[in-house]
């Protein structure tokens, strides 16, 4: 505090603590002290009683100097008056220990609280370290400018985060108008081959009903005919039956061979609607029927996991990379700047497989990914960082080993095969064409593993290739 006071201040302030003499007492080599800190000083050294400047003992007491203090009194009065128009350096006007009633000139710095100068040499802080209070200001206050950069940072990455979310529930919303957008098509489909296959059936129905009616109209009015000739032929035969003696004889053979003649089964065969053949299993045949119109393929693609480079087809069945990033969420699940994307779902048990056409793209990587993977950062591809896969770039084909292991392959295959067996721990890779084997991985299956794609083409997409299904009836053995 020495060198922030004026000269006169200098002159009467205490060597020991600095402050402006408080009860000063002159020793015989004419060096002066507060009388409390001289004492304060002797206690600490024991029988010592040496000057604390010039090391001179002193045998006699102190002297108390009436003059110093005099002088010392008439400074705090007009430093006083002074602080009353400037303000105080260091404490608030009026505020005063509430024990000694001096003013709070020094900062505890163990117990962080203010003091006075009667406090420093009490018991309770004359072993801690002190500073003045403007000094304790002054870091108080940088303190306090860095706590308020801190939170000014925390206001700022809430403020990041709340857009964040904000721009997450537009994209929920933007799926969510997709997915219904997508559903209804899809339906829409389902119920357009409902509505055909039923009045499809419902036409058979009505042109079979309609032919077996006039078949059997066909066979009303024979039976009228038949009926008309058959009463004819009764009427005849009664008239005949009156006749008497010979002419009865010569008339009968005739007339019983037109009674003879033959009637028709009144319900030949196939006359009636085969009900069975349109109500039979009914939902089951139009089911069987429905499996050629609808498509299955074993990988859908993940677009929560997707590059905001790559565009992916609406049913999520192929990819391609772009030139523009597209505005999306930063989710945990989302490749960053890695141009890649997952499918769907993981597997950790059981064989799995799914044939992928790369085409004519120039650029690409097919095979799986550990769900561990790092997602927010440019990785190598390869194995030691949680990959299984095959390669194409620069018109070369390699395997994803650590170095990558370069391929010889006949021809560009237009499609690649992947066939995963979590229990042998393999990802083999084919040409589904003739069959051909390309490579293959052997690699305990320990987590959870993606179908993963990587595209650098932007003319050619990778895609995922449907495969045949089946709608069968399980016949007992």
């Amino acid at each position: 505090m020495a060198g922030r006071l004026s000269l006169p201040e200098v002159d009467l302030s205490c060597p020991i603590c600095c402050e402006i003499f408080r009860d000063p007492v002159v020793l015989k080599c004419s060096h002066s002290f507060c009388a409390p800190c001289l004492q304060k000083y002797w206690t600490q050294r024991g029988r010592s009683r040496d000057c604390p400047l010039c090391r001179t003992q002193s045998l006699d007491d102190p002297v108390p100097s009436l003059t110093l203090k005099n002088l010392c009194e008439s400074l705090i009065q007009d430093s006083e008056g002074a602080e009353d128009a400037a303000g105080d350096l260091y404490c608030d006007p009026g505020e005063s220990c509430p024990l000694h009633g001096e003013k709070l000139k020094l900062f505890c710095l163990m117990d962080k609280e203010p003091i006075c100068v009667v406090c420093h040499t009490s018991k309770k802080h004359k072993l801690h370290d002190c500073c003045p209070v403007s000094e304790a200001v002054v870091d108080a206050k940088e303190k306090m400018k860095s706590a308020l950069s801190l939170l000014q940072e925390k206001r700022d990455t809430f403020n990041k985060l709340k857009k964040s979310y904000e721009d997450t529930v537009q994209h929920i919303q933007v799926q969510a108008r997709f997915v219904e957008r997508r559903t209804h098509e899809e339906f829409q489909k389902l119920h357009s081959f409902l509505q055909v296959e039923e009045e499809a059936r419902i036409e058979a129905l009505k042109q079979e009903e309609e032919q077996k009616s006039r078949e059997m109209r066909d066979k009303i009015e024979e039976m009228e005919r038949h009926i008309t000739t058959v009463s004819v032929s009764i009427g005849v035969l009664e008239e005949e039956m009156a006749l008497e003696g010979i002419s009865i004889l010569r008339k009968c053979k005739r007339t019983l061979a037109r009674a003879n003649c033959p009637v028709e089964d009144p319900n030949p065969p196939g006359a009636l609607i085969d009900v069975g053949k349109y109500v039979g299993s009914l939902s089951f045949r139009i089911w069987e029927k429905m499996h050629k119109m609808v498509k299955y393929t074993p990988v859908t693609l993940d677009p929560n996991t997707a590059a905001p480079w790559l565009v992916l087809s609406d049913d999520l069945t192929s990819v391609c990379d772009s030139d523009e990033k597209q505005k999306l969420p930063n989710n945990p699940e989302r490749f960053d700047p890695d141009t890649a994307v997952l499918g769907r779902e993981g597997f950790t048990s059981g064989k799995h497989a799914w044939d992928v056409n790369v085409g004519d793209n120039t650029a690409w990587v097919v095979g799986i990914a550990k769900e561990s993977v790092q997602k927010k950062e440019k990785v190598s591809s390869v194995l030691m960082n949680g990959y299984l896969c095959v390669y194409f770039y620069h018109k070369m084909y390699f395997a994803g080993t650590s170095p990558l292991t370069r391929l010889s392959l006949k021809g560009n295959p237009q499609r690649i095969r992947v066939l995963l067996d979590c229990e042998k721990g393999r990802v083999s890779f084919y040409n589904p064409q003739d069959n051909t084997h390309i490579y293959t991985f052997k690699h305990s299956i320990t987590e959870k593993v993606f179908p993963y794609f990587w595209v650098g083409c932007q003319q050619c997409p990778l895609t995922v290739e449907p495969v045949e299904v089946s709608v069968k009836a399980v016949e007992y053995s």
